[in-house]
């Protein structure tokens, strides 16, 4: 190729360049991410939270008790099913809180010990 004026491909300088802008973005877009995906699970944490406590108020004002259980909201069209915690990606994690004097569910809370970004735990909500 002696006497050609056009190079084939990229000089180890300009790969380098180039490696160099791609980390720089990544240091300010991966942060932002995780951020985000934390995020996203305490507003679906909320989200399920609500479904349920309404669920349970709609079963209570309907038939005068607290459910069982939770799987007695989905057997019975209150909910499609038992969602799921996402902070401890688990159905099984729930903590009941029965009603005074009686068994049953009148309010879960999420079963995980970690904080939220606000600082309050997640078992408080």
């Amino acid at each position: 190729m002696t006497g050609n004026p056009h190079r084939l491909g990229f000089t180890l300088i300009e790969l380098l360049v180039v490696l160099a802008i791609m980390a720089s973005l990544l240091t300010l877009v991966v942060p932002r991410y995780f951020q985000q995906t934390d995020r996203a699970q305490e507003t679906v944490l909320k989200h399920n939270l609500v479904a349920v406590r309404e669920g349970i108020d709609k079963f209570f004002a309907d038939t005068g008790r607290y459910p069982a259980t939770l799987q007695e909201l989905v057997d019975r069209k209150y909910l499609r099913e038992v969602p799921l915690d996402p902070i401890t990606n688990s159905r099984d994690t729930w903590v009941i809180i029965n009603p005074e004097g009686n068994g049953g569910v009148y309010d879960i809370r999420s079963g995980s010990d970690a904080t939220a970004k606000d600082g309050s735990r997640y078992n408080s909500w």
